[in-house]
């Protein structure tokens, strides 16, 4: 009975696993230039804790996933 229920189910595809999409990663000046901001601006949210989550690169330069982008920007809502 075991064994039946085993051949039953999915089959087993071999390969590498499927790949996920790319996350889109915006530099500070596409962020800027998205939101209309000027880049002093950015730097001065992020110092008072106000910008979307940033990751620093190796060399040194801050990178913004879109998904924290979004999930930033639906924090800001406000009731009206």
């Amino acid at each position: 009975m075991l064994y039946a229920l085993s051949r039953l189910s999915a089959p087993r595809t071999k390969g590498p696993p499927p790949m996920r999409a790319p996350r889109e990663r915006l530099t500070v000046a596409q962020f800027c230039e998205e939101m209309g901001i000027s880049r002093s601006t950015f730097y001065d949210w992020k110092a008072k804790g106000r910008a979307p989550r940033c990751r620093k690169l190796p060399n040194g330069e801050l990178r913004i996933d879109r998904a924290d982008i979004e999930t930033w920007y639906d924090a800001l809502e406000v009731a009206a």
